[in-house]
């Protein structure tokens, strides 16, 4: 049992894994605190913790993890109260130091670079964590911890870390984005996803093994206007998804055409 002892400002889905698999490393954590009292209590039973509404932490939190949502993140940071030697930090990747108030003396960012559901188990081994803290000391227990549950230790400045999140955006929001289209398209088609799985399992395995710079392919990959303009016609059922065809094949074509100049 590590002597750190962890409590967490916020029940949702990163506090939920955060604390689940630090509390399973040997971590003891010490209070969850959440408007609501279900997520909260249910959390805090699983790792054998207190919860509370109160934003109030005692001697024995060494370590303050703040998960709760980008636009409460400032409210909660104002009302926190703990012992001036607390290592207080943020789960934000578009936030840095700044945002911490002015009597939190060891702060820091502790950003898994990761997307995560209620009630889904996610693997740490090796999962990046964007890391960021006020002094040396502090920087020594945040790679402590991301060690202990085997992910991946970055150093990253608040800069480099929004440019990261902006970048899962796009990698983990607009796919799933554009998953929910073709879903929608393969349904009206009278068939259930499971038929593209193949398909999506490939795409992803061939981005991850060649670049997806160098996996494209396709009718826009390819100019090929004639079967561009017969799936425009086929959308016409969605004026929308025939704006996102249009400016997705454009896009290719125009990335392509650069890449290939290049």
């Amino acid at each position: 049992m590590y002597q750190n002892a962890i409590s967490f400002a916020g029940a949702g889905r990163v506090a939920e894994a955060l604390c689940k698999e630090l509390f399973h490393a040997g971590f003891r954590i010490d209070k969850i605190v959440s408007e609501t009292k279900d997520s909260g209590t249910l959390l805090a039973d699983a790792c054998q913790a207190t919860w509370s509404s109160d934003l109030l932490f005692g001697d024995s939190t060494k370590i303050l993890i703040i998960a709760v949502p980008d636009h409460r993140l400032k409210s909660v940071l104002g009302y926190i109260k703990c012992a001036p030697e607390t290592l207080v930090v943020h789960t934000a990747g578009s936030f840095g130091l700044d945002i911490f108030p002015e009597h939190i003396k060891h702060k820091g960012i502790f950003y898994p670079l990761q997307t995560f559901s209620k009630g889904r188990k996610v693997n740490f081994m090796d999962l990046p964590f964007l890391l960021e803290s006020s002094n040396d000391e502090s920087s020594a227990i945040l790679r402590k911890l991301v060690e202990s549950i085997h992910g991946e230790v970055h150093f990253v400045d608040t800069d480099h870390r929004r440019m990261l999140h902006l970048a899962a955006v796009f990698i983990c929001n607009f796919t799933n984005h554009m998953l929910t289209m073709g879903k929608e398209v393969t349904l009206k088609a009278g068939f259930s996803f499971e038929l593209l799985v193949p398909l999506l399992k490939e795409t992803i395995s061939k981005a991850i093994d060649s670049g997806p710079e160098n996996s494209q392919t396709g009718p826009a990959a390819r100019h090929d206007q004639n079967t561009i303009e017969k799936h425009l016609e086929l959308l016409s059922f969605s004026p929308e998804l025939q704006k996102i065809y249009n400016e997705m094949t454009k896009s290719i074509i125009e990335y392509y055409k650069i890449k290939d100049k290049s």
